[in-house]
């Protein structure tokens, strides 16, 4: 069994690379797997966005309150009290 890169179009192959031939005139029954894309690249798109934000808060000194950015950080991050669960 060899694998062999495609896009499908509808109901049409557009082979990528080496195309399969077959000894015949006969069709080629083949398995098709769809690859999803990767999530990483969505998350690549979003950056640029993400940096534009963070510099406009920057710019507005959203932040300048905070003096130790370690210690806010950390007091942001301790665990709260669940609503229902406490003691």
């Amino acid at each position: 069994m060899h694998t062999y890169s495609a896009l499908l179009h509808g109901d049409r192959l557009e082979w990528l690379g080496e195309v399969p031939v077959s000894q015949t005139d006969t069709p080629l029954r083949v398995h098709v797997t769809i690859v999803e894309p990767e999530p990483v690249a969505e998350a690549h798109i979003r950056w640029p966005a993400m940096a534009a934000i963070l510099e406009k808060l920057a710019a507005q000194g959203a932040f300048a309150a905070v003096q130790d950015p370690v210690k806010w950080q950390r007091e942001l991050q301790q665990d709260r009290a669940l609503p229902g669960r406490e003691g």
